[in-house]
């Protein structure tokens, strides 16, 4: 069984976690929802979540994709954690999937994973990014790294990280599932 860890911020977006958790579940996907710090986290809109586990405690597992949720000051929390750059170079160079949403592909920027890649945004959020080759899709995948636009695009998202992790098939019955 494939194993994710979603990474939560106070002040991440919390319909972008939730969209992605719920879906990579329903897929039969083992995920980890991980908070920066122990305890209640609170979304972009205030909507509380209370984590799996902390992100220490996270770091102790392997995991075969990492999910970083947008939203603000969300990403910029993420962006400022040492452990979480750290991370999601690892993965990246383990050859591990490393995947943003919204503001979140900022994060990868600012771990240097996305010099000379192709990847999408929340608009204006890769703007300080110049080596980063900007798209408009809704999704952008260059190698292992998966980008999105927003919480628009969350549901999605989530269903290309299911056939990534579980083949086309089990995305399709997802998507049955949801009566889109």
């Amino acid at each position: 069984m494939s194993s994710v860890l979603v990474l939560f911020a106070n002040g991440s977006e919390e319909l972008e976690a939730i969209t992605i958790i719920n879906i990579l579940r329903r897929a039969g996907v083992n995920v980890t929802l991980a908070g920066l710090e122990g305890g209640p986290m609170h979304g972009s809109r205030q909507t509380v979540l209370l984590p799996d586990t902390t992100l220490d405690v996270a770091l102790t597992q392997q995991y075969d994709m990492l999910v970083l949720p947008g939203g603000q000051p969300g990403t910029n929390n993420l962006k400022a954690d040492a452990r979480v750059l750290k991370l999601a170079q690892q993965m990246y160079h383990d050859g591990r999937y490393v995947c943003a949403i919204c503001a979140a592909p900022s994060v990868l920027a600012t771990a240097g994973l996305l010099d000379g890649k192709r990847a999408t945004s929340f608009p204006g959020a890769l703007d300080p990014f110049p080596q980063v080759q900007r798209q408009a899709q809704a999704i952008v995948e260059d190698g292992r790294l998966i980008t999105s636009r927003g919480p628009g695009t969350a549901m999605d998202f989530a269903l290309t990280l299911v056939e990534r992790l579980c083949g086309d098939a089990k995305r399709m019955e997802v998507e049955a599932g949801l009566v889109r």
